[in-house]
């Protein structure tokens, strides 16, 4: 080390630089929605720098997507630093991310950066920073994430304790020119070593020390009462992230405050520890003496701070924005969610977006109130969506069906099932949906021979979709086509929720439990009923409550063909227009209820309740039946209990339908008064008729007797 200038120049640092992978935004913005919403508490995160690998580039303190606690964390939000990587060491960082870009500008910057700086000072006083030295590189970042833009600003400061007066160098020259040929050699080994070891690979504080032999010994700052000898030199190392030949890092600057407030030197040798291909490079690291003069009583205050990161040489924040760099998919797939995960930051914390996307939803009929049900379904996060209709696109359609466009309509029309789906893809690019072009077999619309096995093939086809569906929405236009999926919902117990139209009035409700629920006991259901009994038509469960009803529960006669001998405006589905969204939207709504309810399929019916606030569910009461008139603008709520002469979903016609199968269906198409019959409303209107002919006959006997008297 012979030849050195001792000339003093002021000591002058290369700032820290910032660089945040894509991954962290995403993470945050995950973490955001899900887990914080409006929570802007400090979250402790982690960085990542290591030392200068290259002759003409600096690295950086970086950010990752596991810089960030994950989603799964407890409640500390504590990421987890790696350890033994020698590409990287971690370091702490704290998080400030507003929920308004008024909230970021107006952060009290100088504060914040003192007290980081304040953590700084009391690791030294402590002597934490000596165990883990990774504290003295402790970073700050502030940020406001705009996730509707997928925009994000933010501002990087990595404190930095200021010496008063400054630290002066003698001679910052390379390694490879303090030290003798010897010395360089040991000493690269023995760096190369520390780099290899998964204790220390990390650890970018350390100690060297250079005995009479010219031979290199790098260790921990906690052994520096073990380097107390005359016969050793002594360098304080660190990890350069720096290229400059001329500077040294920023964490050289909290290192030189630990020396001259711990160890109390006054002149200090210290190494900048630079790599060339992951090895270290006693040429490009730099070795220099460095002059601290501390001021009395400086212990007793902590000293100022600087550290906020420049933007372009001005001290502004810096904004990216990823929307452009995203693919279209992925944008869609997380705006399509902000809504739904916006709701649990405080109106819905209970929501339960995992029982949405998953949840698969069977629709039949993709007509005015299909369209409507399969744009609410993607609405509220459901995204498994199968639609089954045969019919196709007219020009009269697309006005009031919302899914299709004049192109639909064109060479004959496309198949609204087919048309719906490619539009709800056009719509939402990740929605699993599938159309089903086929016909719904239907009681009193008799089949001949030719045309028999294209109806049961179509009645498997809807037994099959039925199955493999958690939900079923009965959209179609008459009440015949509902009987049969009816029927199998109720074999089934599937969730099934009816949405009828008529001019001005609608009807939506959701079907109850199936007869033959695990949840109901079967015995109150009789196999038939006594036109005299009509109590019968409310049937208990166990526990002495009503099972709900379906659409067919309140009929007194069986489903019958309602499409022939019709005029233009019978043909049509002619209602108000603004019929159908009501409608179909409080069909969507009904199903998100019962899926959030505790009791699910089995929820009691709830009616209005005047009291705000009354019911204990989240997303309020539950009905069974809402019925709504636009005429008159207004709308009730009902409950309607399960029949024991229901033509669908009674004990006796499921049963039935268990024992005979499709030849229980077929007969049914064939023969419109077979389920009367079975059901005994047969019975009900033979009784009825008699009773009012009895009526009247006591009437005539009565007018009679007058006469005779007068």
């Amino acid at each position: 080390m012979s030849g050195h200038d001792k000339k003093e120049a002021l000591l002058q640092f290369a700032p820290m630089q910032s660089s945040v992978d894509e991954g962290f935004w995403h993470r945050l913005s995950s973490l955001k929605l899900n887990k914080l919403g409006i929570d802007d508490s400090p979250i402790p995160i982690i960085g990542f720098y290591a030392p200068c690998s290259h002759s003409l580039v600096s690295n950086h303190l970086t950010l990752l997507a596991e810089s960030l606690p994950s989603e799964s964390s407890e409640a500390s939000l504590m990421p987890e630093p790696s350890r033994g990587n020698r590409n990287r060491c971690s370091v702490p960082g704290i998080l400030y991310n507003t929920n308004t870009v008024e909230s970021f500008h107006a952060l009290d910057k100088h504060k914040l950066l003192k007290e980081e700086a304040r953590k700084i000072w009391d690791d030294i006083l402590t002597g934490k920073a000596v165990e883990d030295c990774s504290v003295l590189s402790r970073f700050l970042l502030i940020s406001f994430a705009d996730l509707k833009k997928w925009s994000f600003l933010y501002w990087f400061a990595f404190p930095a304790l200021m010496l008063d007066p400054p630290a002066t160098v003698v001679n910052l020259r390379p390694a490879s020119q303090w030290l003798s040929v010897a010395e360089a050699e040991s000493l690269s080994a023995a760096c190369n070593e520390w780099r290899s070891s998964k204790s220390t690979a990390d650890v970018p504080f350390f100690l060297v020390t250079i005995d009479p032999n010219s031979r290199a010994t790098v260790r921990l700052l906690k052994d520096w009462e073990a380097c107390q000898s005359d016969a050793l030199k002594i360098l304080f190392g660190f990890y350069d992230p720096c290229h400059l030949p001329n500077n040294p890092g920023w964490p050289l600057r909290n290192f030189l405050a630990l020396i001259s407030l711990r160890w109390n030197l006054k002149s200090v040798q210290f190494f900048c520890y630079r790599e060339n291909r992951g090895f270290a490079d006693m040429g490009l690291s730099l070795v220099g003496e460095a002059s601290i003069t501390a001021p009395q009583g400086w212990k007793d205050t902590v000293p100022n701070a600087v550290g906020w990161e420049l933007n372009k040489g001005k001290k502004v924040p810096r904004c990216i924005s990823l929307a452009q760099s995203m693919d279209p998919t992925r944008l869609a797939i997380s705006a399509a969610d902000l809504n739904l995960k916006l709701m649990r930051w405080r109106a819905l914390p209970s929501l339960n977006l995992s029982a949405l996307s998953s949840v698969k939803c069977l629709l039949l009929g993709a007509g005015t109130l299909g369209c409507q049900v399969a744009r609410m379904l993607m609405a509220w996060g459901v995204r498994k969506i199968t639609l089954v209709d045969n019919g196709r696109v007219s020009m009269s359609n697309p006005l009031r069906q919302s899914l299709y466009t004049l192109e639909d309509c064109l060479n004959g029309g496309e198949f609204k099932a087919t048309a719906a789906v490619q539009s709800l893809k056009r719509i939402f690019p990740a929605v699993e949906a599938e159309g089903i072009v086929m016909a719904i077999p239907m009681p009193g619309h008799p089949v001949n021979s030719q045309e028999q096995d294209s109806v049961l093939e179509d009645c498997r086809r809807l037994h099959d979709l039925i199955d493999a569906h958690d939900a079923v929405f009965l959209l179609t236009d008459t009440r015949e086509s509902r009987w049969l999926p009816t029927l199998l919902c109720a074999n089934t117990n599937k969730i099934t929720i009816t949405a009828a139209l008529g001019f001005d009035s609608f009807l939506v409700m959701r079907h109850g439990a199936g007869p033959f629920s695990h949840a109901h006991d079967l015995s109150a259901e009789t196999a038939n009923s006594s036109s005299a009994e009509m109590h019968k038509f409310c049937v208990n469960d166990a526990d002495g409550k009503h099972r709900l009803g379906c659409y067919f529960c309140n009929d007194v006669v069986a489903p019958t063909d309602s499409t022939s001998n019709r005029t233009l405006d019978q043909q049509c589905t002619v209602t108000r227009p603004g019929l159908a969204p009501i409608a179909s939207a409080l069909a969507v709504e009904l199903l998100i209820g019962i899926l959030h309810h505790p009791q699910g399929i089995f929820a009691e019916g709830d009616i209005n309740n005047s009291v705000i606030g009354a019911t204990e569910q989240p997303l309020g009461i539950l009905p069974h039946q809402i019925r709504g008139s636009l005429s008159q603008f207004s709308q009730m709520t009902l409950i309607g209990y399960s029949s024991s002469s229901c033509t669908a979903c009674c004990h006796t016609v499921v049963s039935e339908y268990r024992n005979r199968g499709i030849e229980f269906i077929l007969q049914t198409i064939n023969h419109p008064t077979y389920l009367e019959d079975l059901t005994g409303l047969t019975e009900l209107m033979k009784s009825a008729t008699s009773f009012s002919l009895d009526w009247d006959k006591d009437i005539d006997d009565d007018d009679d007797d007058d006469c005779v008297e007068i």
